[in-house]
Formats: structure tokens, C-alpha cells, sequence
């Protein structure tokens, strides 16, 4: 007789001898996340979050940037998404409902005749203002077609009587540099004023003295004409608190004689007080005459009003033509693509924004002269004459490119006028706010310890890096001191020792003024921008950790890493995130001996590599 299997007490039952439903499989450990392996109070949650996990799997769920853009688009498109009100009042009818069980989009006739009825709703003047005050919130794509048919005002005036402080106001921006220094701006400088849900354009221009012959002063005038000729209204901006000048007068002139809607903005009328001063100016003969401040943003109302009225309003087709710009992009949405990661610089750049930089009198703004194909920036031959940042955008090969003209960078110890200073913390902000860095060096002098610290600037700053030796025709077909004309490889042994630290970027030889190889710069470009947004799978890391031989490393002993696995975390600028055994900071021959094995397996040309460690067994910190 077999002996009787003695009772445990349910003092002593665990969770695996008490009877309960349902089995663990053979072989299987039983633990707290199967049912089976649960208490009996513990079984009704775990049962829960099965059931809720199963549901949310069936939930369809979209990205955070598509969810916005449906949210936006959506209900410009579908006239059954605006509300009842908004349709009785734009004349739209109700939309009619397909019938039950019917999946169809319904006759060709029936969807053209909603497209009639959309677009016959598009040409009322109110709702093209608001599309306009919607585009800014699109985050898909920088749309050209806001700013294209936005329409243009221009503010000029003699020097120093507050322009760049107006233009500063209305934009909500520093992007124009003011001091008390007559003349600081000198090149044209564009930018956008939100008013009332409508976008206008605006430009600023340099003090204009129409009689003045010497070099800075008329293409100063020359540069104020382009815009005047571009703008469909214009401010004169005088100095209230001084009494008319000459140049006033002849500007005044000048504007009268256009054409054009002109208005008269009377500045520095800080108070209530001396605002009735302003009626003095009206000798100059101007019909609208406003009392402003633009350092305390008093009377920008009225003058904005007379402004935008003056303007011309949208017209229907371009609205007709955004809309279907519109359609075809909510098509293409519905196409399956990768998911990319806004955060990591993964997104699609329709726009490539390159910074020229380099020290003063190199060629900086001749080269962006050549670039554009215009006039954009002042050029001379005195060092230092451009102060404010200069963009022109342009198109080739179906990519847009943003070229950004800075100022010449100089030494802390050599920048005396606090325009000088400002230019050149404007010039480090516009370069961190590019792609691309395009470094300037004039072959006539070599690379300098200055060239040396600007390119560090654009090194340190994650941006990739194109270096242009300008000026290479003074050393070779055009030279001058009788000395043999300079050779290619040479100069490029030379390059590269002085920039070591920029080994990875590439070196073109180039004549801004003559137009020579200045094509091979949007190749360069486009290439560099291309490998900066370059990313390699988890996978590929760890494969290529097999093979690399981290004894050849001339790393301390007491200074080395066992790198468990390395993962790429962002691009833009490439960075890599080492998963080692202790949390301490890479030894730069390490991460040197690391950087040049990844190059030589994916190249990354032009764009520079971060590290990051992190200790896989690191205790957080409370």
C-alpha cells in the first residue's frame, strides 16, 4: 500500500504547489508574468493587462507629425470638416453623406464638383488669410509658396535714424544689428512681419546719401535701389528728434517720384509729449505722416494698418495653385515610407543652409556673388564691409540651397567698434545654425592661425565642413611676383598639416571673381550634406567591432575600455554611443583610433564624429 502523501499546511503552499488553472508548459519556469504562475489575486490584473495590451495592438496609430499635418490640412481640404457657421457664411452646402454599406469615393462629377465649391471658397479674401496664418504651423516643409506670394515693403532712410531698430520690431527677431555707429547696415536684409494673420515681407536697407560717390556709400545706394524697384510700398524712416537734412530731403524726392505708396514714419518719438512734433515733417510732402518708436514699439499699429491696406492681397490662383501643391503632397502621404526621426536630424531637408565663413577680405561675399548669380552683397576691397549676415537662396537639380554671407571673423584683440563685435557674434550664431560650413582661405596667404581657429569654430560646433581656397588664379595663371606658379599638391600637403584636425573634409581650389570651379562647390555640398544624415543600423556596429583590433590603439593601460556595443543615436552630426564596462571619458587616442576605423569603413566625408560613454552596469543616481 503506498504510503499517504502528507498535506501541506496553507501556511507553507507556495504559489507553484496550490491548485490552480491552468498549467505552465513543460519546461517553462513559472514566475509573476504568467498566469499560471500568479496568486489567485494576482491572476484578475495580469488578465487586465492582456486584454487592455491586445486592444491597444488593434488601435491604429499614426506619427505625431502626420496626426498635426492631417490636422491641419484636413480641414482646409474637406469642406464637410468646417464648422456649420464657417460654411453658411462662405455659401458652401452641406456636404452629402455616401450611403450605408457604399465604400466608394463616389463619380468622377461628384468629386469635381467639391474640388468647384473648395476652391470657389478659397478666393474669398478672409480665408486666404487664414491659409496664410496656417502655413507657419505646417512643420512638414518650409513651403516657398507663403513667402513668394507674400508682398514686399521696403524701409529706407539716411544712416542713423533707426531703421534696423523698425525692422528689428516688426519681425520680432535681432536679425538686423543696431548700434549707435552711423552706417552699420549695408547690404540688403529680408525678412517677415505677421500682421493680423497676413504675411508681408519686409527689407531693410543702409542709410542712403544719394550724392555720395565714395565706394561704400553708392553701393550702399545701389543696393537700396534693387529693393526699392522690388517693393510695392515703402516707409521713409526720418530722425524725429532732429530737424530735416538735406539727404531727407532728396530722398524724399526720389520716393515721391516712384509711384509707389510711400509713407513717412516719423522714429524716436519715445513719449505722448513730443508726438505733435511729428506734424513738421509734412513740409517733406508726404500725405501720411506716422509718430513711431521703434526702440518701445509705440504707434506700430497705425502704421502697419496704412501698410498692409496698401498692399495688394492674394490672389485666387495662387491660392488655387497651393491648394493643389497641398493635394498632391496628401497623396504622396498615404504612400508607406520609413519613419525618420525629427529629433536626430532625420527628416527630409528640402533646404540645405551653408554658412561662408573665413576671415575679412578673402572673398567671402564675391563667392556668394558667383554662387547666385547676382549682386546680392557689397564687395570692395576694404576689409571688414560686410556686417550683417546676407542670405539668398538657390535652386539646382531640384534641391534648394541657403547661402548665408557672414562677416569677417577677427581676433578678440583686434575688433575695436561695437559693430565690429556684434558682426562677429552674429557671424558664430549664423554658423551654428547651419548644414554646411564653407571655409574660405585665400591662397595668396597661406593658412593662418586664424583660419585655423575659425575652422575649429565649425569643427567643434558639429557642423560639416567644405574648405574653398579661394584666390587660386593670383597663384597660378595671374601671378604677379614673377615666382614659379604654385602646385596643386603641394599646397594641398600644406592644407592639410596646418587643418589636421579637418582631415575629413574636402578641399576644393576655386576663382570666385573669374567664376573658375565654382561649380564643384554645390557638388561638395550636396555630398557632405548627404553623408551628415548618413546612419548605420545597430547591427553593422557590431559586426564591424568584430573585426576591429582595439590592441593597435596606442591607448594607457590603465586608460582602456571593453566595449560591449556601440549604436548610432542621431545624425547630423553622426554620434555614436559606446555601451562599455566603466563610465569614464574616452582617451583621445581612442576615440581618434575608433573615429579613423569607422571612416574607413562608411567615410562620413565632410561631417564630423561625436562619442558618447555610458557604463553598462552604472548605478543611478539618486
Amino acid at each position: 500500500m503506498a504510503p499517504e502523501k502528507k498535506r501541506l499546511g496553507k501556511k507553507h503552499r507556495t504559489a507553484q504547489t496550490r491548485p490552480h488553472k491552468g498549467a505552465t508548459p513543460k519546461g517553462a519556469k513559472a514566475g509573476a508574468s504568467t498566469v499560471g504562475g500568479a496568486s489567485p489575486k494576482g491572476r484578475k490584473g495580469i488578465a487586465a493587462k492582456k486584454s487592455a495590451a491586445f486592444s491597444q495592438s488593434k488601435v491604429r496609430t499614426q506619427s505625431p507629425t502626420r496626426q498635426k499635418g492631417r490636422a491641419i490640412t484636413g480641414a482646409q481640404m474637406a469642406p464637410g470638416a468646417l464648422p456649420k457657421a464657417e460654411r453658411e457664411r462662405l455659401g458652401i452646402p452641406e456636404p452629402t453623406r455616401a450611403p450605408k454599406g457604399s465604400r466608394g469615393m463616389g463619380s468622377s462629377a461628384e468629386v469635381q464638383e467639391k474640388r468647384l465649391v473648395h476652391r470657389a471658397a478659397l478666393s474669398d479674401p478672409e480665408t486666404e488669410n487664414a491659409f496664410a496664418s496656417t502655413l507657419p504651423m505646417i512643420e512638414e516643409a518650409q513651403r516657398p509658396s507663403d513667402a513668394i506670394a507674400a508682398p514686399l515693403f521696403a524701409i529706407c532712410g539716411r544712416p542713423n535714424v533707426g531703421k534696423s531698430t523698425l525692422f528689428n520690431r516688426l519681425t520680432g527677431t535681432r536679425r538686423s544689428i543696431v548700434g549707435d555707429e552711423p552706417g552699420i547696415t549695408r547690404d540688403r536684409i529680408y525678412g517677415e512681419v505677421d500682421w493680423e494673420g497676413r504675411v508681408l515681407r519686409i527689407v531693410d536697407t543702409g542709410g542712403v546719401i544719394p550724392d555720395d560717390e565714395a565706394l561704400i556709400p553708392r553701393e550702399i545706394f545701389r543696393q537700396a535701389q534693387i529693393a526699392l524697384e522690388e517693393a510695392e510700398a515703402i516707409v521713409q524712416v526720418v530722425d524725429g528728434r532732429s530737424e530735416l537734412t538735406l539727404p531727407d530731403i532728396d530722398l524724399a524726392r526720389l520716393l515721391i517720384r516712384s509711384g509707389k505708396p510711400v509713407f513717412l514714419a516719423v522714429n524716436k518719438m519715445d513719449t505722448a509729449q513730443i508726438a505733435p512734433q511729428a506734424e513738421s515733417f509734412r513740409t517733406l510732402g508726404y500725405k501720411d505722416v506716422f509718430p513711431v518708436s521703434g526702440e518701445h514699439g509705440l504707434g506700430m499699429g497705425d502704421l502697419m494698418d496704412a501698410v498692409a491696406a496698401a498692399l495688394p492681397q492674394t490672389e485666387p490662383e495662387e491660392a488655387e495653385e497651393l491648394e493643389e501643391v497641398w493635394e498632391d503632397e496628401a497623396t504622396d502621404e498615404e504612400a508607406p515610407r520609413e519613419r525618420k526621426l525629427r529629433s536626430h536630424g532625420e527628416h527630409v531637408s528640402k533646404e540645405t543652409s551653408i554658412a561662408i565663413i573665413g576671415r575679412p577680405n578673402v572673398g567671402k561675399s564675391t563667392l556668394l556673388n558667383a554662387l547666385t548669380g547676382s549682386g546680392r552683397a557689397i564687395v570692395s576691397p576694404i576689409a571688414g564691409t560686410t556686417r550683417d549676415a546676407v542670405d539668398e537662396t538657390v535652386e539646382r537639380n531640384g534641391h534648394s540651397f541657403r547661402f548665408v554671407d557672414t562677416a569677417g571673423i577677427r581676433r578678440k584683440g583686434k575688433t575695436t567698434l561695437m559693430a565690429e563685435k556684434l558682426s562677429v557674434i552674429m557671424a558664430r550664431k549664423h554658423l551654428e545654425a547651419a548644414d554646411v560650413a564653407l571655409l574660405v582661405i585665400d591662397a595668396t596667404e597661406g593658412v593662418t592661425g586664424l583660419d585655423a581657429n575659425i575652422g575649429g569654430y565649425a569643427h567643434e560646433s558639429g557642423r560639416s565642413v567644405v574648405i574653398v581656397v579661394n584666390k587660386w588664379d593670383a597663384v597660378t595663371t595671374n601671378r604677379e611676383d614673377g615666382q614659379a606658379p604654385a602646385d596643386q599638391k603641394v599646397y594641398t600637403e600644406q592644407v592639410r598639416h596646418a587643418l589636421k584636425y579637418l582631415d575629413y573634409a574636402p578641399l576644393i581650389f576655386i576663382s570666385a571673381r573669374d567664376g573658375i570651379n565654382v561649380d564643384e562647390v554645390f557638388k561638395k555640398v550636396q555630398l557632405v550634406a548627404r553623408e551628415r544624415r548618413k546612419r548605420i543600423s545597430t547591427g553593422q556596429m557590431n559586426k564591424f567591432l568584430d573585426h576591429v583590433e582595439f590592441e593597435k590603439a596606442g591607448v594607457p593601460y590603465n586608460k582602456r575600455l571593453r566595449i560591449y556595443y556601440m549604436t548610432q543615436a542621431a545624425v547630423a552630426p553622426p554620434t555614436f554611443i559606446l555601451f562599455t564596462d566603466r563610465d569614464v571619458k574616452l582617451h583621445f587616442s581612442y576615440e581618434r583610433f575608433l573615429e579613423n576605423q569607422i571612416r574607413a569603413q562608411w567615410r562620413f566625408i565632410g561631417s564630423p564624429i561625436w562619442f558618447k560613454v555610458r557604463a553598462r552596469n552604472k548605478k543611478s543616481e539618486k
